[in-house]
């Protein structure tokens, strides 16, 4: 190459210049946010994409084709669209909506959410290798949308923000990395303990089963019934279904539930609006339908119990089968609005038999209603192994902190070397939906890792009623651009 080609190559118009210089400025910001230097590398790319052009970046429109120039112009915007696209959903923010109620009346089923990645830090990607929009499977092609290899160790980047007690907060759910893909809710872990305690009650109902024994027998079964639960299929942490749920305990914290009274540190948590519980109401004939439209009472949320067919089990329940019987999820103010409407006869709240949350196969007589204490564990803080102690933790020790962790003769052993005590590695958080009884959380499934947290809900700028037809208010409009961090 000659002098005056190479000259040529750099005697661009200024405004190239200035654009070679702001992006290659804003590369190198992100880079030092990153904190990869080896990135640097890419550097002379950007220069020459703008000034220098030894790569032919735009060799297509010389073509005198014009079908294939017209290709060749949306394939270019579609590749650069895919790339903008993929960079702001991994750094910056994301679309999410509100699949469940288990945070009415705070988030609406149907609310779609821009949710901030900036805030609590956005994590470098485990699987950099991935479709931008899809979080873990292609629609109607049914394939994985991610490439598992190369597979990068957990890193989060700086953000503006902590995560606090009672933040709303979108997450990776915690034991999605093994899924049935035919029985999602309850999850893998769920479905094998209820079918292996199952199949062992039948064989003998006397005998106490352990946690272990259980997952033994219900893996085997749920691998084998495939026509139920469908493929089995494994998921790295950033390619998990996406959760909400409003942080009610963050790391150091040691949290009670005392008759749906939840207690953080030995205080009562502060009052959330929002919060609701699921009631049986009673009328004496009269119809509440228009009242609770008034209220906003979901479908999802309001049955009626008819009173022949279940009349054994409203008198059960404590009311006169010759009533209907209401079951709602209601707000205190709710609550209180019913109480004085006409019609209704009595009021009382739904109770449950302890059993059926984190951790099973214990013996700690905890329930959805009456829960813990419980420590919620913090970076750097050492735990005092014991046999109480191992159901509720061993799965961060094992799965979510990558170690070999074993019980013998009263002794555990952490990778194979004696140890009293675990040093924790990571934040964990207790994660609850505001729909106390209509939630599926950590009573359920356990503390959510700060590896698993994804960002912060930050504004609702689309709400869709499915309970409305389009002309009959199924936009919502007074939700549009509403706050959806508290």
């Amino acid at each position: 190459m000659t002098n005056e080609q190479q000259e040529s190559r750099f005697d661009q118009p200024r405004k190239q210049w200035i654009k070679a210089i702001f992006w290659s400025i804003i590369y190198v910001l992100f880079i030092v946010w990153v904190g990869n230097y080896w990135w640097l590398l890419g550097l002379p790319v950007v220069f020459d994409a703008y000034v220098s052009r030894y790569i032919p970046w735009t060799w297509w429109k010389k073509s005198k084709n014009k079908s294939f120039l017209a290709i060749m112009g949306w394939v270019d915007a579609i590749v650069f669209a895919l790339i903008a696209v993929y960079m702001i959903n991994t750094y910056i923010f994301q679309n999410y909506q509100i699949p469940s109620s288990s945070l009415e009346k705070t988030l609406l089923v149907g609310d779609f959410l821009f949710v901030s990645k900036a805030s609590y830090g956005p994590r470098v990607p485990n699987t950099p290798l991935s479709f931008p929009l899809v979080q873990h499977t292609f629609p109607i092609l049914n394939t994985k949308s991610f490439i598992e290899k190369p597979h990068w160790e957990y890193k989060r980047l700086k953000g503006f923000d902590s995560i606090d007690r009672n933040d709303i907060v979108v997450f990776n759910f915690p034991t999605g990395d093994t899924v049935a893909v035919n029985v999602q809710n309850p999850d893998y872990y769920i479905s094998c303990y209820n079918e292996g305690l199952n199949q062992l009650k039948n064989i003998d109902p006397t005998k106490e089963y352990s946690y272990d024994e259980c997952m033994a027998v219900g893996r085997a079964i749920v691998k084998a019934n495939t026509q139920t639960y469908g493929e089995l299929v494994y998921r790295p942490v950033d390619r998990r279904e996406n959760y909400v749920k409003r942080c009610v305990g963050i790391p150091g914290d040691r949290i009670e539930i005392k008759n749906n009274q939840m207690f953080i540190n030995g205080e009562k948590q502060e009052e959330i609006p929002g919060l609701q519980f699921n009631y049986f109401v009673q009328t004496d004939g009269t119809t509440i339908n228009k009242l609770l439209d008034e209220l906003e009472i979901s479908m999802a949320d309001r049955k009626m119990y008819n009173n022949v067919e279940y009349a054994e089990g409203i008198k059960s329940l404590g009311f006169n089968p010759s009533y209907p019987l209401y079951h709602l999820t209601l707000t205190n103010e709710a609550k209180e609005k019913l109480a004085k409407a006409p019609g209704v006869i009595k009021i009382s709240i739904e109770e449950t038999i302890p059993g059926d949350v984190f951790p099973r196969g214990t013996k700690t007589n905890w329930g959805r209603d009456n829960y813990g204490p419980i420590y919620i564990p913090k970076k750097g803080e050492v735990l005092k192994l014991n046999s109480y102690n191992l159901p509720i933790y061993e799965r961060i020790i094992r799965v979510y902190e990558n170690n070999t962790l074993e019980e013998k003769d009263g002794k555990f052993y952490v990778n194979g070397k004696e140890t009293k005590g675990y040093q924790f590695k990571m934040d964990y958080y207790w994660m609850m939906g505001d729909n106390r009884h209509n939630s599926a959380d950590s009573r359920s499934w356990g503390f959510v890792p700060e590896d698993h947290v994804v960002g912060r809900p930050v504004l609702v700028w689309l709400s869709l009623n499915k309970d409305k037809g389009l002309f009959e208010g199924k936009i919502r409009f007074n939700r549009f651009f509403k706050n959806a961090e508290r």
